[in-house]
């Protein structure tokens, strides 16, 4: 029960737990850092079962709980609290003292009795909802073993993990970048990836067949332009390296599948 393989998987599950406390302790800077962690003890999980080969369907059950938590609760919770503070006064800044004042403000005038207040920050929910369906479709879909179908929650996390980094930047300029920061633009990436991660589209997968570059060209060139990514757009960059894998997977899909099928 206790291998080393599990024990990641349960550093994965407290990572994101960290992730909500520190989102409703007002800590939005730190709550990203903590989905990071929890993404490295998820890839380290994996590698554990695969090198001791402790893979078993407990691991399976505990990896699904793990990742409900971290790439589906964690995230939905971020992202309710970047709508809240989006529809709140940012005139006092980014600080998280500031940001977190403005959170109050938006749960103190909620009234679910007369139905006054902003409730579109509920809306966030979407995230662990559509997170639920992709995790049991994943355990039962016996299709992805070598590739994924629909987007995985990591990647969907790590989308929207961009939105919280950049509020809290006292670099960024918030009015610069107001469309993305728009809330109802938010909330329609919120609903494009939820449904993405539910659906039917083939997304490859990270893992390397061997080494070298035959065989892994695509997974080479999408980690070498996530690389300059991070270079150049520093916390946008995990937003558009998300959009980046997407975009590869349908050029896989509508051109190197059509080439390996006609030879």
């Amino acid at each position: 029960m206790f291998n080393l393989a599990n024990l990641f998987t349960a550093a994965n599950l407290i990572s994101g737990c960290l992730a909500v406390v520190f989102a409703l302790s007002g800590r939005l800077d730190l709550a990203p850092f903590a989905v990071f962690t929890g993404l490295i003890f998820d890839f380290l999980d994996g590698f554990a079962a695969r090198l001791f080969k402790t893979s078993g369907e407990m691991g399976k059950q505990l990896d699904s709980l793990a990742d409900m938590i971290t790439f589906g609760v964690a995230p939905g919770v971020i992202m309710l609290y970047v709508l809240a503070v989006l529809g709140g006064d940012l005139s006092s800044g980014t600080t998280s003292a500031a940001l977190h004042q403005s959170y109050l403000t938006w749960f103190s005038q909620l009234d679910v009795l007369s139905l006054t207040g902003n409730f579109v920050p509920f809306i966030a929910l979407v995230l662990p909802f559509f997170s639920l369906f992709r995790l049991a479709k994943f355990n039962l879909d016996t299709r992805q073993s070598e590739s994924f179908i629909g987007l995985p929650t990591p990647s969907m996390t790590l989308f929207f993990m961009s939105f919280p980094l950049v509020l809290t930047s006292d670099s960024q300029s918030i009015d610069l970048q107001y469309i993305l920061f728009n809330p109802w633009v938010i909330v329609a990436l919120m609903l494009m990836l939820g449904i993405m991660m539910i659906s039917e589209v083939a997304l490859f997968s990270l893992k390397l067949k061997q080494f070298g570059w035959h065989g892994n060209q695509l997974r080479i060139v999408f980690l070498l332009i996530s690389l300059v990514f991070i270079l150049l757009f520093k916390a946008w960059s995990f937003s558009l390296i998300v959009f980046l894998y997407l975009i590869l997977s349908m050029i896989e899909n509508t051109f190197f599948k059509k080439v390996r099928n006609e030879v």
